[in-house]
C-alpha cells in the first residue's frame, strides 16, 4: 500500500481523527445546550450519530497514536478494510443526521408558524 497523507498510523491520520472528534463533540454540545432538542427526533438522531462518531474517531485516534509511538505500520489489508467500512458507516449516519436536522431547522423556522396542528408539527 502506498504511503499517502491520512493513511492509518500517520501523523496526518491522527490529526484528522482528532479533528473529527472535536467537531462531533461541538455538534453534540450545540444540540445538548438547547432547551428543547429532545422534542424533535432528528435532533436526537444527530446526537446519537455524533456520539457514535466520537467513539469511532477517538478509538482510531488512539490506534494511530499507538502506531506512531511504537513505529508500527497499519497497512494490513483486513485492518484497512475495517477502517474503510467503519468510516463509510459513520459518514453515512452523519450525513443522514445532518440532512434531517437541517430539514427540521428549515421546518421549524419557516413553516411552523403556518402549522395548524401544533403538537403534530413537532413529531
Amino acid at each position: 500500500m502506498k504511503d499517502f497523507p491520512g493513511t492509518p498510523g500517520t501523523l496526518t491520520a491522527l490529526a484528522l481523527r482528532l479533528s473529527q472528534c472535536i467537531f462531533a463533540v461541538g455538534s453534540i454540545a450545540a444540540m445538548g445546550t438547547t432547551s428543547s432538542f429532545y422534542n424533535f427526533t432528528a435532533f436526537c438522531y444527530l446526537i446519537a450519530s455524533m456520539g457514535l462518531q466520537v467513539i469511532w474517531s477517538f478509538v482510531l485516534a488512539l490506534l494511530d497514536a499507538y502506531a506512531l509511538v511504537r513505529k508500527k505500520v497499519l497497512h494490513n489489508s483486513v485492518l484497512v478494510s475495517l477502517f474503510v467500512v467503519g468510516d463509510w458507516v459513520t459518514a453515512t449516519l452523519s450525513l443522514a443526521a445532518a440532512s434531517s436536522s437541517a430539514g427540521i431547522t428549515v421546518l421549524y423556522f419557516n413553516d411552523v408558524g403556518s402549522c395548524k396542528f401544533g403538537e403534530e408539527c413537532q413529531k
